[in-house]
């Protein structure tokens, strides 16, 4: 009993954060909820930038998160998520993978069909080993329809992992924005996955937030997630500020008498 004790305790070390939540290609407030995409995007030229801040309980650890995108065209944007990690379980810190995708709207909403996207993703073998899948590829799509001052996005995603003993990840997420002023939305999010680890789905939640319009072009987003799977009191906080570049002009009408 005691050589078995002592063998658990050096192996400790060597386990690695088995289920863990890989982060991925995220959206970029404000095109999109928590995790899931909208299909609409930056416009030409234009920049955006953010930084997420996150808290999980059971798992525990913090995670912060840069995220990078860039406008190619009205409906073509390039996106980067660049997460990390610190205290899993107080007593890992490292980098996940980087993560690069493209976003290209196809279809635009019209007054009775919704607006359709795909998203081709990768990453780059760059993160922890602990945190890292060594490079992944996949994609997805997006559907996204307003009807009053509800907007609702539906994605549908696949990622293929690096590591030959990791299997391949399906999530559906499905999300809701709901206008409550002109500068502020109440956030509503179901996610489901199935992960790298095992053949069944390991991450049912639900998260309820908050976004404001600090200023035209800079967007706060305060939220928690609940897990569904478990019933039990799991929890994350979730916090973020993006920015983007340059500042939307708004034209003002004059009128003459």
């Amino acid at each position: 009993m005691r050589k078995l004790l002592f063998l658990l305790i050096a192996l400790l070390p060597l386990t690695t954060a088995e289920a863990f939540d890989i982060k991925g290609l995220q959206p970029l407030s404000p095109y999109g909820v928590f995790s899931t995409f909208s299909a609409e995007s930056l416009g030409k030229k234009m920049v955006g930038l953010s930084l997420n801040l996150e808290k999980s309980n059971e798992p525990r650890f913090y995670r912060t998160t840069l995220q990078g995108a860039v406008g190619l065209s009205d409906s073509l944007e390039l996106d980067l998520t660049a997460p990390y990690v610190t205290r899993w379980e107080n007593r890992l810190d490292g980098s996940e993978d980087v993560s690069l995708g493209i976003k290209h709207r196809i279809v635009d909403e019209g007054l009775y069909n919704p607006a359709f996207a795909y998203v081709l993703t990768g990453s780059f073998p760059s993160g922890k080993d602990e945190f890292s899948t060594d490079g992944r590829l996949g994609g997805g799509m997006i559907l996204s329809k307003k009807v009053g001052p509800f907007k609702g996005h539906v994605n549908l995603f696949y990622s293929s992992p690096g590591k030959e003993d990791m299997k391949d990840e399906y999530s559906l997420n499905m999300g809701a924005e709901l206008a409550v002023t002109h500068n502020s939305k109440i956030l509503a999010e179901l996610v489901s996955r199935k992960n790298y680890d095992n053949n069944k789905i390991d991450l049912l939640e639900w998260r309820l937030g908050y976004r404001i319009a600090t200023t035209d072009n800079i967007f706060t987003t305060v939220g928690a997630g609940f897990d569904l799977k478990k019933r039990n009191p799991d929890y994350r906080l979730i916090f973020s500020v993006s920015i983007l570049l340059p500042k939307e002009k708004r034209s003002i009408q004059k009128i003459y008498e």
